[in-house]
């Protein structure tokens, strides 16, 4: 019971501060907006990481016994591979189709 008039009394004690009261001031908008200048900073070192180790891959500084692995392409890169291939074969289709024509006729 005491514990029930001690939660009750709290309650009555503590006021509930009005909506325009409650704010989230200067330091949390100055946290913020160093949060998203952190953000940028580390996307521009990203990219320039990323372009130094294209040039260096590109330089030959890595060793080439160690393979890049191939990752599968996904979608326009993967259709573009699968027009290329298809233009690819057509030819050697075209060529088995005519040789199996002259096969065929009689001579």
């Amino acid at each position: 019971m005491s514990a029930a008039v001690a939660l009750l009394l709290t309650v009555a004690v503590d006021q509930i501060p009005e909506d325009d009261d409650v704010v989230a001031g200067w330091t949390a908008f100055a946290v913020f907006g160093l949060l998203i200048v952190a953000v940028v900073v580390l996307g521009f070192s990203l990219t320039k990481r990323l372009k130094n180790t294209a040039k260096a891959a590109d330089q030959g500084l890595y060793d080439p016994s160690d393979p890049r692995p191939q990752r599968p392409a996904r979608g326009l890169a993967a259709a573009r591979q699968m027009r290329e291939q298809a233009a690819r074969e057509q030819p050697q289709e075209q060529a088995e189709e005519q040789a199996g024509k002259q096969d065929q006729t009689p001579g």
